[in-house]
């Protein structure tokens, strides 16, 4: 089940950071390839920030702004 939660976080959070950043969604699994980078991304940097999130809706959110900031980058590096 909980692998099943990860994925579901993971193509949300895919799904708004690309809604964000350029307008549309990278299909299914782009969007929880895109979710699950951003997840560790967003992660890294709440740690290094000190700040918790937890819960769902925290996960989610954590996830959301990572792959926002990776799709900036990417942006950048394009």
């Amino acid at each position: 089940m909980g692998i099943l939660v990860f994925l579901l976080i993971g193509a949300i959070a895919g799904w708004l950071a690309g809604t964000i950043m350029k307008g549309r969604s990278f299909g299914l699994v782009g969007n929880i390839v895109l979710g699950i980078v951003g997840a560790v991304v967003g992660g890294l940097l709440f740690d290094f920030l000190g700040v918790r999130s937890g819960g769902f809706v925290g996960s989610i959110i954590t996830a959301t702004l990572g792959a926002v900031i990776l799709l900036y980058g990417a942006r950048l590096l394009r």
